[in-house]
């Protein structure tokens, strides 16, 4: 039975009071979020901003829009407002952080606009959830997921212009559709999982009562086009930077994807109703079909499809739109699509951020039966839940004990932990930690890696090369294995095989400046001049201000007898760092050299 249109209400609360009430909202969660605000960097924000070149080259700007060799992901308007706020306080977190959660505050003051528009029961009880429930917390204290952030805010734009659009019926409404696909790429460009938006533009006129036919699946189709082609260049640019490698859990059937996607499902849905252990990398699912549990989320999945189906005219377009949005906006997080961070976990909180509105939204309208009282009292538990949460992202010696205490399998958290105590130079515990992760991940080749470094810095070059042959093995494309393989050889006095392994880490990374720096002085020392010239003028052309590198090649040069040549590469050395005592005492060689009858000396 076709629904009559239910008619949109305007917002009760005056225009007046809604920047009062925002600000309040922001300032609510600036106090709940304020240990992570007052927190450091964690995890992957080395990538995104402490050691990200991109917010400090010259060229950082065109590189961010337009190179492909510099970015992990495409997500340039995310690395574009990281510039932005790298300009304003460098590396001070505080600011990142900051940023984050009034980014999350305006997402739930635009929330409630949309539900308020679209006269859904309990819109200010939804905004309150999405706004203080401890899941978003993942998104709202990392720095990495203003990607969720951003993208979210700019997706909540384009609906709120959609609903204009087609409640308008006059020809200024194409204004409103023109500003809905401009904030749609915008939100594309922070992240691409905003793709599920055509589906939340066809579900909004549906719960309406609207029947959707040609005319308003057409005006979707531009968006459909440019979902399905931000998607296509964000899968060939991480193909592109060899950053997606299939591995363990990521190579599934479809079988276990499907068993992946229902199982998430209700797992998603769990923690929004007991939001108890949440932690930033969860247990790995058995995805065997010999497992019975994964037949039983599948069943449970169709079960709430039949019910819909039957009870359809019951529950109203509202319910049924809420559910299908909640699963649409999971969708490219399900295990359909690889993801790189199936190798650690297949569920992550930051995945369900906007997803969660759905169910939220069915909560709420629970909540908006009852007593208001109730309302706020779920709220402030919740709000005391996501301060408790927030504490995690303090550091990341926080975060990893954390991960460790509820989830004792984290072989990543192992991992990470020897790189904390390593910088520390706690190489005991270093070890222990990394030998921890690889009896729980004998496929780690990352904590091979990081057990050869350690073990190698202690001196034990042998078992180091053990452990980097072992990583090479399971990661036959990492240079640094290759590079750091050949430093060990090296020192053992394998010589011809150093030679060998740094010769694979240059061809797999050509831009590799130490590996050429050192197959440069492993070759002036066999005296093999002429392939030391080469690496070490490849290095000055890659990199013309390393000083060293002329010293080295001015070196090289001198040996040859070349010493107008090399007595100009240490003028450069000099020149591009005064203060490089070895470079003086080998100009004024050279010099005393050319001006007398001594032959050239071997470098030093």
């Amino acid at each position: 039975m076709r629904q009559p249109a239910i008619k949109s209400k305007p917002p009760r609360l005056q225009e007046g009071k809604a920047p009062l009430i925002i600000a309040l909202l922001a300032g609510l969660l600036v106090l709940v979020y304020w240990p992570a605000i007052c927190g450091g960097f964690v995890w992957d924000d080395d990538v995104y901003v402490t050691n990200n070149p991109l917010l400090i080259s010259p060229h950082g700007w065109r590189d961010i829009w337009f190179s492909a060799e510099h970015q992990s992901q495409f997500f340039p308007l995310v690395f574009t407002t990281l510039r932005l706020e790298h300009a304003l306080w460098g590396l001070n977190p505080f600011g990142y952080h900051l940023v984050n959660v009034l980014l999350h505050a305006a997402n739930a003051a635009l929330v409630w606009l949309v539900l308020r528009r679209m006269a859904i029961p309990g819109a200010w009880i939804t905004a309150g959830l999405f706004a203080f429930h401890p899941v978003q917390a993942e998104s709202v204290a990392w720095i990495t997921e203003l990607k969720n952030t951003q993208s979210t805010l700019f997706y909540l734009l384009a609906v709120l212009r959609w609903m204009n659009f087609i409640n308008d019926k006059s020809s200024t409404r194409w204004k409103d559709y023109s500003l809905t696909i401009l904030f749609y790429v915008l939100a594309l460009l922070s992240k691409t999982t905003a793709c599920t938006l055509p589906a939340a533009l066809l579900l909004i006129p549906w719960m309406r009562g609207e029947q959707i036919g040609w005319r308003r699946t057409g005006q979707v189709v531009p968006f459909m086009i440019l979902g399905v082609a931000a998607g296509l260049v964000s899968i060939w640019w991480e193909g592109h930077l060899g950053n997606y490698r299939q591995e363990v859990g990521q190579n599934l059937t479809l079988v276990q994807r499907v068993f992946v996607a229902s199982h998430a499902l209700w797992f998603y849905a769990g923690k929004l109703v007991f939001p108890v252990n949440l932690t930033f990398s969860y247990p790995h699912w058995q995805v065997s079909a010999g497992d019975f549990l994964n037949y039983l989320w599948l069943a449970g999945c169709l079960a709430v499809v039949l019910t819909l189906w039957f009870l359809r005219d019951t529950p109203g377009r509202r319910v049924i739109g809420a559910v299908v949005f909640f699963v649409a906006a999971l969708s490219p997080l399900l295990g359909f699509i690889p993801l790189y961070t199936f190798k650690y976990s297949y569920a992550a909180d930051h995945y369900q951020y906007i997803a969660c509105l759905g169910l939220l939204a069915l909560a709420a309208a629970g909540l908006q039966q009852i007593p208001r009282v109730f309302s706020v009292v779920v709220l402030l538990v919740l709000g005391g839940l996501t301060w408790k949460q927030a504490h995690i992202y303090q550091n990341p010696m926080a975060l990893w004990e954390d991960t460790l205490a509820k989830n004792p399998t984290s072989w990543m958290a192992d991992d990470n932990l020897g790189t904390i105590f390593r910088g520390a130079g706690d190489f005991g515990k270093a070890i222990d930690y990394y030998r921890k992760a690889i009896r729980l991940n004998p496929n780690f080749a990352q904590a091979h890696y990081n057990l050869g470094i350690v073990l190698f810095k202690t001196g034990e070059a042998g078992e180091a090369m053990g452990e980097f042959q072992k990583a090479i093995l399971l990661d036959p494309e990492d240079s640094l294995a290759f590079y750091n393989f050949a430093n060990a050889l090296d020192q053992n006095g394998q010589a011809d095989e150093a030679i060998k392994q740094y010769k694979e880490a240059i061809r797999l990374n050509p831009d590799f400046i130490n590996a050429r720096i050192n197959l440069g002085l492993l070759l002036g020392r066999l005296g093999r001049l002429d392939e030391a010239a080469a690496q070490f003028q490849e290095v000055v052309r890659l990199d013309p201000d390393n000083a060293e590198a002329h010293n080295n090649l001015g070196a090289i040069l001198r040996a040859k007898g070349r010493l107008d040549d090399a007595i100009a590469q240490f003028q450069d050395a000099i020149r591009l760092n005064p203060d490089f005592p070895l470079a003086r005492t080998n100009l004024d060689a050279a010099l005393s050299s050319k001006a007398g009858p001594n032959s050239p000396q071997p470098p030093p």
